[in-house]
């Protein structure tokens, strides 16, 4: 039978990056019961309702300032273990809450799936975040046989961009961006986009956040 022990509840939009960090934690924690949410007005209702061991927070995920939706949740549950995924620093005024909660609210930036899974688990035990010694040999090295520019599309695809938007951001022909994408599919055995993602994540290829 499943527990709030065994809960952990994310809050992120439906990306493409969020499938894949659904799909390591399953992989590599079983045990654990995931629920996920991209409503952040319902998010405090539902830390009272369902009590998880852990909530994982994407700071992009559309709602309020996440300053009121923290202070939301602090009042629901001040001892909420917490996980905030996010690409850039935090103002003064969010850290200052973030330290304001309970000792097991922790702050994690551009971190890999693998890094995010040894985060979760270092937090279900004793609330604390492996060593950066530690999680910097958890970040998986891109195979050699991907170029820097299909790395680099593989990057943007991970972003949710469209080809029109990654030949504009590269100045690039969509023509080009097609090729790099087809080469992708097939120096990776994988048949679709969603695919390729889902699996570049797995592999630490692309960063959170």
């Amino acid at each position: 039978m499943r527990t709030s022990a065994s809960l952990v509840l994310v809050a992120a939009a439906p990306t493409l990056q969020r499938q894949g960090l659904l799909a390591t934690l399953q992989q590599r924690r079983p045990d654990l019961f995931l629920q996920t949410t991209d409503n952040a007005n319902t998010l405090p209702a539902r830390l009272r309702t369902l009590s998880p061991a852990l909530l994982i927070l994407d700071v992009s995920l559309p709602g309020p300032p996440l300053l009121e939706l923290l202070q939301q949740m602090w009042q629901e549950r001040p001892r909420q273990r917490l996980l905030v995924l996010g690409g850039r620093r935090l103002p003064p005024a969010l850290q200052q809450q973030l330290r304001k909660m309970a000792a097991g609210t922790l702050l994690a930036r551009q971190i890999t799936p693998t890094q995010v899974v040894t985060t979760v688990e270092q937090l279900l035990t004793n609330g604390r975040l492996p060593a950066p010694a530690e999680a910097d040999r958890c970040r998986a090295v891109p195979p050699s046989h991907l170029s820097p520019r299909e790395l680099e599309i593989l990057h943007w695809v991970g972003q949710d961009f469209s080809t029109p938007e990654i030949a504009e951001q590269l100045c690039i022909s969509t023509r080009t961006v097609d090729a790099h994408r087809r080469h992708l599919l097939e120096k990776t055995n994988t048949r679709s986009m969603v695919g390729l993602v889902l699996h570049a994540v797995r592999e630490g290829w692309i960063e959170l956040g």
